[in-house]
């Protein structure tokens, strides 16, 4: 997985009158946890941008006035009607103690009830998982390529080396469905199979 700096400086307290004042300087109060104690920082708004707003995952070295945490963004709040961003969390993370994130799916490849009129739906833009931060890859890659009309990939069905799937093993994470176009294109057979296929499909989604 890729891994990004981000820089912080140390804050001596918290509570709400400091946070809002922070807030009004266009920094985020935040906790680095997971070690032996917490340690409270601050952080330019704007180094938010390359990582929350992106599809992708990062680890994220944490330079905090010249030590550098190893973490995660486990978690980051939103203000209700602003949108902007009012604390994070990251935690600490070791070569040798799994974490638990969400990792961007990614179809490749083209899928053969694509190409004969059907539709690609992605259900899981992430899937969450537990592994060491060495085996933690960049995306999942799914190959989509010899899915007909109806099929469908579920979690259970997903396999990377070094990774614990933790959603549930009956969610579907991408199907093809059937469309009127791909229907009205086929014979009375296709239409009738395509048909069987998506109510399958939707019944596995229930």
């Amino acid at each position: 997985m890729k891994s990004t700096v981000v820089k912080a400086s140390l804050r001596n307290d918290a509570g709400r009158k400091i946070s809002n004042s922070l807030r009004r300087q266009g920094l985020v109060p935040a906790i680095v946890y997971g070690g032996e104690e917490q340690v409270l920082v601050q952080i330019d708004e704007r180094q938010f941008k390359n990582i929350v707003y992106t599809p992708n995952v990062y680890l994220i070295d944490l330079d905090v006035e010249g030590t550098t945490y190893k973490t995660i963004l486990q978690d980051i709040q939103f203000h209700p009607v602003t949108d902007k961003i009012t604390h994070a969390d990251f935690l600490l993370i070791s070569e040798d103690k799994p974490v638990i994130i969400s990792i961007p799916v990614n179809s490749v490849g083209t899928s053969k009830g694509v190409v004969a009129g059907g539709k690609l739906n992605i259900n899981r833009r992430k899937l969450k998982v537990k592994a060491l931060p060495s085996a933690l890859p960049d995306s999942i890659e799914l190959d989509i390529t010899p899915l007909k009309i109806g099929d469908s990939i579920k979690v259970k069905e997903v396999k990377v080396n070094g990774l614990e799937l933790l959603d549930p093993k009956s969610d579907v994470v991408l199907a093809v469905k059937v469309t009127r176009t791909s229907a009205r294109g086929g014979d009375d057979d296709d239409e009738e199979e395509a048909a069987t296929a998506e109510a399958e499909t939707e019944s596995a989604e229930a």
